[in-house]
């Protein structure tokens, strides 16, 4: 038996100030052929136990690219045209295989999304992997089994399912599960090859927009109510696709897909009563967004009650994990303004401030222009003084929970330390706030701050929840915000729940 893997993401945000280039890529995660090393980025961990997996069973592997950026705006159509035929001459080279597993994102937005697919080279910008699934299809033909894992961010499409035999995507959010999910896809092409089942994929639209937290009720009842449908054998995989708000494309919206051993009908009726409850917990499912003088408010009161561990807030408009720019600087100067001290800032992207510090080296004291580099949401610049506390060359901070984690890089990173306890840390390489290690290993003791600013929407919360005394989610202004109704759709349906009003 032989198997052909291979991973291209990344998550488009369409209202992104910035483009995904080959640089991006680069910074974020590049290999080819499986050479991952010790530290494989999120997204290879499935490559790596697909291959430890298929090679324990005797097949042969043959690995692509690994290639993930950062989130950021639409990725530029000659580097996808690229990655695409190099993943597909790859694939052209090993056949014949006896089954494909891919590793993709599904939130991919390429540059002509707005425009016809014949002005586009014939490429579906507004789908990519829906376009990369068709083009693998025509290679391996109708009968070679057809996989892939997915974020549950991902838009479900048509194209993306009627291309694979069976589609698995997270369930958790944050994605903590992403190793469970690979060995889910992995175990259903595996019985495929074998002959043992015949997956036939169901999707239905919930006709809806929004962030679930699954972490909490009543979305936590939800997931484990998908879990339970597995528990039939029949039912090889349910999956809610959360979809991802800040793309401007046609399919926008949260869909469900049912993946049952050759039974539509059955299949058809668990994902449309899926999608039926997930509308009837819609409202209590929304986070419970603070504006910012609010959030401050309830943190200082919280902050005051017994028990150990910083109150965490969430800057949730400014995370790079959706395309932000990580440099906001609102909430940092109503922080300064109101004189709260005892606080510590998560990832700061600020390549400026930090070669800056770095050539300062540590202990020097010096005024320093931070943040609001990228625009109007970025807020402005604050002019500062700092003391450089301590400086980490090429740092990266954990992602999951254990035993399955991964390490994602942060680029250098350097604490600057304020007047009243106020600690920022700041580095080069955009990236969202996901532990508190981020901040231990440049000598901000995270545990022991009052208060702590994570640039994060949700994916802080697998490493800050274990040591935080209560978590707020803010909606400063920012690339993010929170509020679907107030974002400059022009493509996707504005008849969608949460965009409607």
């Amino acid at each position: 038996m032989k198997l052909f893997i291979a991973t291209l993401g990344t998550e488009t945000n369409t209202f992104s100030p910035f483009v995904t280039s080959a640089q991006t890529f680069e910074e974020t995660y590049l290999t080819r052929g499986g050479g991952h090393g010790d530290t494989p980025n999120t997204f290879a961990v499935p490559l790596v136990l697909w291959r430890q997996r298929a090679e324990a069973l005797g097949w042969d592997v043959v690995e692509s690219l690994c290639a993930f950026a950062m989130p950021s705006g639409v990725t530029l159509r000659t580097l996808y045209k690229q990655y695409k035929e190099e993943i597909l001459a790859d694939l052209r080279a090993a056949m014949p295989v006896d089954a494909v597993l891919l590793c993709i994102h599904g939130a991919m937005v390429v540059e002509g999304f707005d425009l016809p697919i014949a002005d586009t080279d014939g490429i579906d910008c507004a789908d990519a992997e829906g376009d990369l699934f068709e083009a693998v299809r025509a290679v391996i033909g109708p009968d070679v089994p057809f996989g892939a894992e997915l974020d549950l961010h991902c838009h479900l499409t048509e194209k993306k399912v009627r291309n694979t035999d069976a589609l698995v995507l997270y369930k958790e959010y944050p994605h903590t599960d992403f190793p469970e999910r690979a060995e889910d896809v992995f175990e259903i092409i595996k019985a495929t090859v074998e002959g043992k089942v015949r997956p036939v994929q169901s999707l239905h639209d919930c006709g809806a927009v929004g962030v679930f937290h699954t972490t909490r009720e009543p979305m936590r009842s939800f997931v484990d109510h998908m879990i339970a449908l597995e528990g039939d054998e029949s039912v090889l995989s349910v999956s809610l696709g959360h979809s991802f708000p800040w793309a401007d494309v046609p399919e926008l919206g949260v869909r469900s897909l049912v993946v049952t051993d050759n039974q539509q009908a059955k299949g058809d009726e668990i994902a449309a009563d899926l999608c039926r409850r997930l509308n009837e917990i819609y409202d209590a499912a929304q986070p419970p967004y603070l504006k910012l003088d609010e959030a401050l408010d309830q943190a200082i009161a919280l902050a005051e009650d017994p028990g150990q561990g910083p109150v965490v807030l969430a800057d949730v408009a400014d995370n790079a994990g959706g395309g932000a720019s990580n440099d906001s600087t609102f909430m940092l100067r109503r922080v300064l303004e109101r004189g709260i001290g005892d606080i510590a800032f998560a990832n700061f992207w600020d390549p400026i401030a930090v070669q800056l510090a770095i050539s300062a080296g540590e202990g020097a004291t010096f005024d320093l222009r931070l943040g609001g580099k990228m625009g109007p949401m970025s807020g402005d610049p604050i002019d500062l003084r700092v003391t450089v506390k301590k400086i980490i060359r090429d740092a990266r901070q954990t992602f999951g929970k254990p035993p399955r984690t991964s390490k994602g890089r942060m680029g250098d990173a350097v604490s600057l330390q304020l007047e009243n306890g106020v600690e920022i840390g700041i580095n080069s390489l955009r990236t969202q706030s996901t532990n508190p290690d981020a901040l231990t290993q440049i000598g901000i003791d995270a545990p022991n701050k009052r208060f702590i600013v994570v640039k994060s929407m949700q994916h802080f919360h697998a490493g800050y929840a274990p040591i935080a005394k209560a978590i707020l989610y803010v909606a400063a202004p920012g690339t993010m915000i929170p509020y679907f109704d107030q974002l400059p759709y022009g493509i996707a349906r504005r008849s969608l729940r949460g965009i409607d009003g």
